[in-house]
């Protein structure tokens, strides 16, 4: 569909519709333009459920723990509030799903929160002992 215009000012519209009034594509449509791909590291993640969401604070709990090491800068880098409020979080979300998880969930989110309470308290004492030495 064309209009023109009177005068030295002319205007050109254009259909650029792919599809005409009773549903068949238009000969004249213009190409088709290609998806987009996913990404590669949108590609090879693992499917989000309980169990991964679970691992993936319980992993980040260990970034702030100064155990695993930051993804971002590679640094092993020791954020003890950062570390103990993921662990309240896990142990929030335990208190609010009991009796809405499998048994297999309900024991990967009480060894989790077992093992990062136990880090916690082993980096609080680390820290502490640290900052005796420095005074």
């Amino acid at each position: 569909m064309e209009e023109r215009g009177e005068g030295a000012d002319e205007m050109k519209v254009s259909d650029r519709r792919r599809f005409d009034s009773e549903g068949h594509e238009r000969p004249d449509a213009p190409p088709k333009e290609p998806k987009e791909e996913p990404k590669e590291e949108a590609r090879s993640l693992p499917p989000m459920d309980f169990s991964t969401f679970m691992l993936s604070l319980a992993t980040s709990a260990q970034v702030h723990l100064g155990v695993v090491p930051n993804p971002a800068t590679g640094k092993q880098e020791r954020r003890l509030p950062l570390a103990k409020e993921t662990i309240d979080l896990i142990g929030l979300l335990k208190e609010k799903t009991q009796g809405n998880l499998s048994d297999e969930e309900a024991r990967l989110i009480e060894r989790a929160l077992y093992d990062l309470r136990m880090m916690y308290v082993e980096m609080s004492e680390k820290g502490e002992h640290d900052e005796r030495r420095k005074a």
